[in-house]
């Protein structure tokens, strides 16, 4: 397809309903602010031969660096975390949209986005365990903290590796995919239901995607301006990860007792 004539025939054919309604396959900040300026990135993108495959490994490379970002001590590295996690979630939404412009979705593009969100996800929680550790501030590095860094990299990993397995046990059982609507993973009515309305209040199972991970590291480094940046990003990974623990097997349960791995 030639490149777009105005950024609203870019919009209608690349933000269409459908993913724009997304109930989970789009981040908060995509939906606060981020496909109003991906349209823009595109545009730019659209003038240029990169392929949306190539895009996405721009998507990729940010996240890496945002999770070194993490290894920079003090507020500054956590500062510039923000940024680099806000910059690859912009560019994720522009991969797809140069994807449905040129017509190029292909199964290889959906795996490199999963690489790209998995290892973000994955070496976030390294980094941070790293700083817990004293990684460049000149003290022996504490390799306590690098295991509970670890630990929680596998946690967080595990996690989000639920959902896919979900998917491929539909897939294996002949079943349909889920649609990305509201309430097309609740729990069957039940305790778990219950319970699950309850976490809405305090929903701390959504801290672990590479924005809310950012953020709150970000938010530690200040609290660190007044009880000491190492002691601050001990505390960071000491309560992250026993919550990480609560929130996978809280994920698995909610599974088992939706409709999600159920026969049809």
């Amino acid at each position: 397809m030639s490149r777009p004539t105005s950024l609203s025939q870019l919009r209608n054919i690349t933000q269409p309903p459908e993913v724009r309604t997304r109930a989970s396959a789009e981040h908060w900040t995509a939906h606060l602010y981020l496909r109003d300026l991906s349209p823009y990135v595109t545009w730019m993108l659209l003038k240029t031969s990169i392929s949306a495959n190539g895009v996405t490994g721009l998507m990729i490379l940010t996240g890496w660096a945002t999770a070194a970002a993490l290894l920079i001590p003090g507020l500054w590295g956590p500062a510039l975390a923000v940024v680099l996690g806000q910059t690859q979630m912009l560019i994720d939404c522009c991969d797809g949209e140069v994807a449905r412009w040129r017509k190029t979705s292909s199964p290889a593009g959906h795996f490199l986005d999963a690489v790209g969100h998995y290892t973000t996800e994955a070496f976030i929680p390294l980094a941070l365990g790293l700083r817990a550790a004293g990684f460049g501030t000149g003290v022996p590095l504490d390799f306590r903290w690098v295991t509970l860094g670890a630990l929680l990299s596998l946690v967080l990993v595990l996690n989000k590796a639920l959902n896919d397995l979900v998917r491929v046990a539909r897939a294996s059982s002949g079943l349909p995919k889920l649609a990305d609507a509201k309430g097309a993973n609740a729990p069957r009515p039940g305790l778990v239901a219950r319970l699950r309305r309850v976490a809405r209040f305090l929903p701390f199972h959504r801290l672990y995607h590479s924005v809310e991970l950012t953020l709150i590291t970000f938010v530690a480094a200040l609290v660190g301006l007044v009880i000491g940046s190492l002691v601050a990003s001990q505390l960071l990974v000491a309560i992250l990860l026993p919550l990480a623990i609560l929130a996978i097997i809280g994920h698995f349960v909610a599974i088992m007792a939706s409709d999600r791995v159920r026969p049809q």
